[in-house]
């Protein structure tokens, strides 16, 4: 099935790609994060493998004629075993067809950049899937697509870039695909690369109750280290409930937290394991960290008009009065408290809101 000419280059930095050009090149993630940089929000340093090197990256290993063929035959009622195998078989083909030495000299080359920006050699960088109309106010294909945390030097983050391409067929995307009548062309791959925020706590926070809808307050979800143990589901986080009106702390509840998502440097990648004793029971947050939160929680939603489910990371540099790092944000999907977007036209959604997941 042939894909439309995006015009786009193979490399988006998060710094430098226009707004009305960011979710169609670099899909929800990562063009959402382009147009909140342009809005002043604090972000990591980073850039987008775009849609455009997905396609040549397709074309070049020629891919799609093994993928149309796999999926050949399926449709909404498939049984799971055989979108499974079907699903299987075009992920190992994803990684058995090498990618050309033009394209992977880019990227290397564009992760080179990133470290000489971060002044550091080989540094840790968050490899994450961007799709086009993925995270959208829906909740279609939240969650199901692979990110990789930790990813040092310019070989693991080729393979994860190639592993995140892969993971367009993993057995959930493609039953959902199939049940909502889509082709895996109408929703290509890009490849967020972006700095590694040397984390001392992170964790998501919402602009409503994400299971109320009570629009009166910011509900934040902590835990230490990195934040995949929560975004997961591996760990009870912390739960913290903040006024809208006033900034008052209406709730704190310290939970047992038994797992962190922290550095191996062994493995040169961010790894799930158990919390230290100290930590289990210790409060994450203090006040001026919650407000902090707060603070870039509620700019996030002013900038869309709409409630939004946003993850951050608390540098463990950063000083009092210091913004906090926002690296995710995207509709809140849960609540019927206000409306938030329904469809995914990737076009209109560039045209409509300045915003991404």
């Amino acid at each position: 099935m042939p894909h439309p000419s995006t015009g786009t280059n193979a490399i988006a930095w998060v710094d430098d790609i226009a707004s009305d050009q960011a979710i169609g090149a670099c899909g929800a993630k990562m063009g959402r994060l382009a147009e909140l940089y342009q809005a002043g929000v604090n972000l990591p340093k980073g850039f987008t493998v775009t849609v455009e090197a997905f396609w040549r990256h397709w074309e070049q290993a020629g891919l799609a004629e093994f993928a149309d063929a796999a999926l050949d035959g399926l449709g909404p009622g498939a049984e799971p075993a055989r979108i499974e195998a079907a699903a299987a078989a075009i992920r190992a083909e994803v990684g058995r067809r090498a990618m050309s030495a033009d394209l992977a000299a880019l990227i290397g080359g564009a992760y080179e950049e990133l470290c000489s920006r971060c002044f550091e050699i080989n540094v840790p960088a968050a490899v994450r899937s961007s799709a086009i109309g993925e995270d959208s106010g829906t909740a279609s294909f939240a969650g199901i697509f692979d990110s990789y945390l930790g990813m040092s030097g310019p070989e693991r983050v080729l393979d994860a870039v190639r592993d995140c391409w892969a993971s367009l067929f993993n057995a959930r995307a493609v039953s959902y695909r199939l049940r909502a009548g889509l082709h895996y062309t109408d929703m290509p791959m890009a490849v967020g690369v972006i700095e590694l925020i040397h984390a001392r706590a992170s964790g998501v926070a919402f602009s409503v109750h994400p299971v109320t809808g009570k629009t009166d307050r910011v509900v934040i979800e902590t835990n230490w280290g990195w934040g995949e143990a929560v975004v997961q589901g591996l760990v009870t986080p912390d739960h913290v409930e903040i006024g809208k009106a006033d900034g008052r702390i209406l709730k704190y509840q310290v939970a047992d937290k038994t797992v962190v998502s922290a550095f191996d440097y062994a493995a040169g990648r961010v790894v799930e394991t158990g919390m230290p004793a100290r930590l289990v029971s210790q409060r994450v947050l203090d006040d001026e960290q919650i407000t902090a939160i707060t603070d870039a929680v509620l700019a996030v939603e002013r900038h869309y008009g709409y409630p939004v489910d946003v993850e951050w990371v608390l540098d463990r540099h950063r000083r009092e009065g210091e913004p906090i790092c926002i690296v995710q944000a995207r509709p809140v999907t849960v609540t019927t408290a206000q409306s938030t977007p329904t469809e995914w036209d990737p076009a209109a959604m560039a045209a409509k809101y300045i915003f991404r997941t």
